[in-house]
């Protein structure tokens, strides 16, 4: 019993949340997101194997993102009905359970079902979505946001890679994986217990209110900057080496997962500015590195490495972190809402226009254009505020400087 409470209180001390409060909050992420990833593979595997054209793969994509879009923005509706928004996300968590297993119901292997299937995937997960981010958002506090952030993240990264190393093909029994996954969190969430008071309850905001937030602004700029030149980019970066680009994809991955967790505990030490600015300088330096080397090899890795690095970053301090922390314990689900917009619309736009762009684009243009694009993404960013609270970096900075006076002070005795 009493190593339990020290256990707990470590990781308090540690983590600055309990033990009960940050799990919950960690699992319910993760679960929706490796649910909506694992989603995202079920269809790509439909639309490979059942001899859909490039055309009709974007529309079901289309579809797929754009209720996504639809019910993130106006989903708080219905949220915002219900009293304990606890209540809420186990129903939510409930209700996959059934849509997941729509396709041993239903053939979705005929356009028009995929199309219907797949625009209920993504309303669904719209719906959820902000709610399960402004619940992590709650059960978290500015000095561990970050960390947790990243913990989550390495969750995702890892589900997804176990799931997808299995190597299902079976539409049945990806349906069927998918149900497990929301019956796993629906059973964890029911057995931790989270913590009910959440920010969730908190005073709520208009669109119009986030949008004239000036911290908000300076930092969804980038992003959205950021987003732009992904999309413009990435369709150009795969054929530059075809042959190597799915294991750099890969590689780029753990190093996505690995600096997702390292950039976590380094946001609540240094601040999310300083992240999100070395974030865009290793992009920069990476697509810099394409247009001036495009068939070096040692540049492609060079790239690789930084772009798994800086997408570590920016998805804890983007997805994850900033926008609760802008929230200043105000209702964080429309912040969410609006912040992940950009994620979605470089998605749609990759797979709608990518191979026009590609195909018609000079490889060495486009690369110098999204590096200097991407420094001109930093500017908004001198003039954003540090969203770690100046009290936590002050003392951590008076900390170090008594760690090195009393280094320096036996330093001198010897």
């Amino acid at each position: 019993m009493l190593s339990t409470l020290r256990q707990k209180c470590s990781f308090a001390n540690g983590f600055g949340s309990s033990f009960r409060n940050s799990f919950g909050g960690i699992i319910l992420v993760a679960n929706t997101f490796i649910w909506y990833l694992y989603s995202g593979r079920l269809l790509a595997e439909i639309t490979l194997n059942s001899g859909f054209s490039s055309y009709q793969a974007t529309a079901v994509w289309g579809m797929n993102i754009l209720g996504t879009a639809a019910a993130t923005v106006f989903g708080f509706f219905i949220s915002n009905n219900v009293k304990k928004p606890g209540t809420f996300l186990r129903y939510w968590l409930l209700a996959g359970i059934p849509l997941s297993l729509m396709p041993l119901a239903v053939d979705v292997t005929g356009l028009a079902n995929l199309i219907l299937f797949f625009t209920f995937v993504g309303v669904y997960f719209g719906l959820g979505m902000p709610v399960s981010l402004a619940y992590f958002a709650g059960v978290t506090e500015e000095t561990n946001r970050s960390r947790l952030g990243g913990i989550t993240f390495l969750a995702i990264f890892a589900g997804v890679f176990i799931l997808g190393a299995i190597g299902i093909t079976s539409i049945a029994l990806n349906a069927a994986v998918l149900a497990a996954v929301k019956v796993a969190g629906l059973v964890i969430i029911l057995a931790v217990k989270p913590f009910e008071k959440i920010i969730l309850d908190g005073e709520a905001v208009s669109y119009s209110h986030i949008l004239k937030n000036k911290a908000f602004i300076l930092y969804f700029v980038p992003w959205i900057m950021f987003s732009i030149a992904n999309y413009i980019s990435l369709p150009i970066v795969s054929q530059i080496f075809p042959s190597l680009f799915a294991y750099s994809m890969l590689v780029e991955n753990l190093f996505a997962g690995m600096f997702a967790v390292i950039s976590g505990f380094f946001g609540d030490y240094v601040g999310r500015k300083r992240l999100v600015v070395a974030g865009f300088i290793l992009l920069g330096l990476g697509y810099a590195s394409l247009g001036l080397f495009p068939q070096n090899i040692a540049g492609w890795w060079f790239y690789t490495a930084v772009d798994g690095i800086a997408w570590g970053i920016f998805y804890t301090i983007f997805l994850m972190t900033i926008w609760g922390d802008i929230a200043h314990g105000k209702n964080s689900e429309k912040y969410y809402a609006i912040g992940y917009l950009p994620f979605l619309f470089s998605i749609f736009t990759e797979l709608s226009i990518g191979t026009a762009i590609s195909s018609t684009v000079n490889t060495t243009a486009i690369f110098s254009f999204t590096s200097v694009f991407l420094f001109l993404a930093i500017l908004p960013l001198a003039y954003a505020p540090e969203t770690l609270p100046l009290k936590v970096l002050k003392g951590r900075e008076f900390k170090n400087y008594i760690k090195q006076a009393e280094r320096a002070k036996l330093h001198s005795q010897y």
